[in-house]
C-alpha cells in the first residue's frame, strides 16, 4: 500500500470479525484510506468493494504483512482477539515495523497487559459496549456515554426536569456530584464555553465529564427527584 494523499491518515486492519468488519466498513464509508486483511476470502471480497488493498493472508508472519504494504499505514489495528498467541505476535510484528500507532484488541486483562508492554494501545471492545449500555439503562435521560479511564468519563444527556429555570451556579454539579459542564447542545446550537448564569432549558441537552461514580451519583439523585 502507497499513501494517495499524505495528508491523509491510512488505516491498516487485520482481522474481519464484527468488531474489524464494522470498523472498517465504518472508516471506508467516512472516506478513509484503508487496507484490510483476513484469512476468509468471502469478508475479503466484501471490502473489495471500498478498498483496493483488500488481502487474503492464511497466516501472518512478517514478509507476508510487508508484502501488503501495511508498514506505510499511520494505524493499525488487530481485530484478532479470540487467538491470543497470533493476536500477541501479530502486535509485536506492527510494533516493530514502526507504525505510528498500533491499536490492539484485548478479551481479557492479562491479554491487554502483554499488548500494552508490546507498545500498543489496547481497547476491549465488548467490555466498553457493556459499559456504555449499563450506564444508558442507568437513566433514561443517558444519550452516550465514553469511558477514557477509570476517573475521566463523558455523558451525553438531557437536562434533568429539575434543573430546568435554574442557573448553572445554582445546580452546582462541580461541588455535589464533581462533573463538569464541557458543552450545552440546544437546537443543533453548541455552547462550548458554559458560563455559570446559563438558565437550564428544557431543551437542553449537556456533555458532562466526570468520574463513574459523579455520574452514578446524580443519575440517583435524578430518580429521587
Amino acid at each position: 500500500m502507497n499513501k494517495k494523499n499524505k495528508e491523509a491518515v491510512t488505516y491498516g486492519i487485520i482481522g474481519l470479525g464484527r468488531f474489524g468488519m464494522a470498523l472498517a466498513l465504518e472508516l471506508a464509508h467516512s472516506g478513509s484510506e484503508l487496507l484490510v486483511i483476513d484469512h476468509d476470502e468471502e469478508k475479503v471480497r466484501i471490502l473489495r468493494d471500498y478498498t483496493e488493498n483488500a488481502y487474503v493472508l492464511s497466516s501472518i508472519d512478517v514478509k507476508s504483512l510487508e508484502a501488503t504494504g501495511i508498514q506505510n499505514c499511520d494505524v493499525a489495528v488487530v481485530c484478532i482477539a479470540e487467538h491470543t498467541d497470533v493476536s500477541i505476535l501479530t502486535t509485536l510484528h506492527l510494533v516493530e515495523m514502526g507504525i505510528p500507532k498500533v491499536i490492539s484488541k484485548a478479551v481479557s486483562a492479562d491479554h491487554g497487559k502483554i499488548l500494552e508492554k508490546l507498545g500498543a494501545e489496547v481497547v476491549f471492545p465488548e467490555r466498553d459496549m457493556a459499559l456504555r449500555l449499563a450506564n444508558r439503562l442507568e437513566t433514561d435521560r443517558v444519550l452516550d456515554f465514553v469511558q477514557f479511564s477509570e476517573k475521566i468519563n463523558i455523558t451525553k444527556m438531557r437536562t434533568p426536569e429539575a434543573f430546568v429555570g435554574k442557573r448553572v451556579l445554582d445546580v452546582n454539579l462541580r461541588s455535589r456530584f464533581g462533573l463538569n459542564i464541557i458543552a450545552i447542545e440546544n437546537d443543533r446550537t453548541v455552547i462550548e464555553v458554559v458560563q455559570p448564569e446559563h438558565v437550564f432549558s428544557s431543551k437542553d441537552v449537556l456533555y458532562l465529564a466526570g468520574s463513574k461514580d459523579g455520574l452514578l451519583k446524580l443519575s440517583q439523585w435524578m430518580e429521587r427527584q
